[in-house]
């Protein structure tokens, strides 16, 4: 073990799991493609491809049970791996849970976290099939694997985007992060005055978006539909710009975004300007819109415009150390990542 002590902010989690992994080969034949995307691929048969993705969720790091029901906590923590296999151009076939739980909880409240659980699995049409259970001294804490299938040709990876494809998102963002900033500020009010009741009133939108997101089943869905083949896809958990910059960073090219044309509620533009936000980067750096961000040939631009589920923000570049955000004015900003970063101080 070297004397020299890296923190873990200065890596981020990408840059963590590249240090521990970067030694690491595949030895089997079975495994097409390992660490680095969305999920994982491995051989099936002769047509398709197996994809395993996983996800742990922390009490006090990624939720608060103080405003988040223990239903919609489980709802939520298989949506999020759910994401992950549409982000591959996949479909989810089954999930595996495992909880490590204190006995601050009883038996009711688990029933409640898996009654969330199961409301996902009948949504979405995926099979429990395991997991496993075990004793935590602190908090809560989920992991979930999501299990799916794609076909050989149809998988869609981070590392295939080309010169002057179209950056495409769907749906809109900094809902999310806008609910979870109302969600935020209520709970400090509670904590001030414990009779106060709190004002959600008008907020059910933002609300929803942080609280019980959903994947992007639909997308996968009209893309097929369209005849349209992403060049690359990745899944916005830790903002539009961060998974902007991966899409990048693994293709190997630069990016103009254009400021006007990211898709924003109205309802969060005025909450933001509310909370004296810029409502542009709320949704570049929110996270948790679990919408689907991938690029697009050029010559497929006319298949899905005037799509109302999906927005072109922008275009691929040959620089890959041109990222670029171009504003209203026409100013070129760099563009950064500044959202979730789970080892930040």
């Amino acid at each position: 073990m070297s004397d020299k002590r890296t923190e873990l902010s200065e890596l981020g989690e990408f840059g963590l799991i590249n240090e521990l992994t970067k030694s690491f080969k595949n030895q089997q034949k079975s495994t097409v493609y390992g660490v680095g995307d969305d999920a994982a691929v491995l051989e099936r048969d002769e047509e398709n491809v197996t994809l395993i993705s996983t996800d742990m969720l922390l009490e006090g790091v990624h939720f608060n049970l103080m405003y988040t029901p223990l239903k919609h906590l489980g709802y939520k923590a298989v949506i999020v791996n759910l994401s992950d296999i549409y982000a591959m151009n996949g479909t989810p076939e089954q999930i595996t849970v495992s909880i490590a739980v204190s006995n601050r909880f009883p038996k009711e409240a688990l029933e409640e976290l898996y009654e969330g659980i199961q409301t996902a699995c009948n949504i979405y049409k995926v099979d429990l099939i395991g997991g496993d259970t075990t004793s935590s001294l602190t908090g809560l804490v989920i992991s979930v694997t999501a299990i799916g299938v794609a076909t050989k040709n149809n998988v869609v990876y981070r590392n295939t985007a080309k010169e002057n494809d179209l950056v495409v998102v769907t749906g809109d963002l900094g809902a999310a992060y806008m609910g979870l900033q109302i969600l935020e500020r209520e709970k400090e009010v509670f904590k001030t005055n414990p009779d106060i009741q709190p004002d959600l009133d008008g907020f059910d939108y933002l609300l929803e978006r942080q609280l019980k997101p959903e994947a992007r089943k639909d997308i996968i869905g009209f893309l097929k539909e369209l005849d349209v083949l992403p060049t690359a896809m990745i899944d916005i958990s830790d903002g539009l710009a961060s998974e902007i910059m991966h899409l990048c960073t693994q293709s190997k090219l630069g990016v103009n975004i254009f400021d006007e044309k990211i898709p924003i509620d109205p309802k969060v533009a005025t909450t933001a300007i509310d909370f004296n936000m810029d409502p542009a980067t709320c949704a570049l750096n929110g996270g948790e819109d679990y919408e689907l961000l991938f690029t697009i040939k050029q010559e497929d631009y006319e298949k899905i415009k005037g799509n109302p589920h999906m927005s072109v923000i922008g275009h691929m570049t040959d620089n890959a150390e041109a990222r670029y955000l171009i504003d209203k004015q026409g100013t070129v900003i760099e563009l950064k990542a500044q959202g979730w970063n789970h080892f930040g101080k």
